[in-house]
């Protein structure tokens, strides 16, 4: 699957729901399927600066691809880093590192979110970006 068709499947599943009631509860879910960090990964070096709640990203470089693991002390932020994860794993590093993120916007995220948790959607956009370019 393509960078494009796994934003476009993100907004036809966001698509499904009614409320924002429904879309939060969808966050949440997809935040329990976050591949997760290793408990010795999480250090001050992957922990995302800007975010109110503690978010840790790692990234490997495996076979030309990125892969991110990712854990939160928060649900919602656990299910915001869930769907970068979604979008960025297995992509290659240009990919991510030049990635238009359209899809936060046409699910209505940044809308939906307080100004806390949007600066760390930025910051953790921004920590993943970084990583891609480093490892170009």
């Amino acid at each position: 699957m393509t960078f494009q068709e796994k934003q476009q499947e993100l907004i036809d599943d966001f698509a499904l729901f009614d409320d924002w009631e429904g879309k939060y509860e969808y966050i949440i879910d997809l935040g329990k399927k976050l591949p997760l960090i290793a408990p010795e990964l999480k250090t001050d070096d992957r922990l995302i600066k800007g975010c109110q709640s503690r978010v840790w990203v790692n990234g490997e470089l495996k076979n030309g691809t990125i892969q991110f693991t990712a854990d939160s002390d928060a649900i919602i932020t656990k299910g915001i880093i869930s769907l970068l994860t979604n979008v960025f794993n297995g992509e290659t590093p240009s990919t991510i590192a030049t990635a238009d993120m359209e899809f936060i916007n046409k699910i209505g995220l940044n809308e939906h979110l307080s100004p806390t948790r949007s600066n760390g959607l930025v910051s953790m956009i921004k920590q993943m970006k970084t990583f891609a370019v480093l490892n170009s």
